[in-house]
């Protein structure tokens, strides 16, 4: 993707569903959430195991928090392993989300190309908090 591409999804972005977002706020995942709430996004935690995070409802799955979100962006902190059941979850939420984004040491090209002849975008191993900075939106 473009630089252009990126700024004018993350400009026009209002909602982020962090899948594996952590409660604890020493990991990467709370910190970059914490940073794109500050930024003015909706954060929408996806994480099984807690009941909220950052004061936010957390949903068991991706479909679950799209049945109360519209969510425009799908952050991923999961390992590799596991990206490819998330993708495919994500291409089928709807309204689709308009990009898919795999953090720092988060690869998987088959799920890449899977979103992305679904038309969704997929970035992956890079940190939404460094480019989200560096774009200046």
């Amino acid at each position: 993707m473009t630089a252009e591409s990126l700024r004018a999804i993350l400009g026009t972005a209002r909602t982020i569903a962090v899948v594996g977002l952590s409660p604890t706020p020493t990991r990467p995942s709370h910190g970059v959430a914490r940073y794109l709430r500050d930024a003015g996004y909706r954060i929408v935690p996806v994480n099984p195991v807690h009941a909220t995070i950052l004061g936010q409802k957390s949903y068991p799955t991706l479909t679950a928090a799209a049945a109360d979100h519209a969510i425009d962006v799908v952050d991923v902190f999961r390992r590799s392993v596991f990206v490819g059941p998330i993708v495919d979850e994500a291409i089928g939420v709807r309204p689709r989300p308009r990009l898919i984004w795999l953090q720092m040491g988060v690869v998987d090209d088959a799920a890449r190309a899977r979103a992305q002849a679904a038309g969704i975008p997929c970035v992956m191993d890079r940190c939404l908090m460094v480019d989200h900075r560096a774009l200046g939106v």
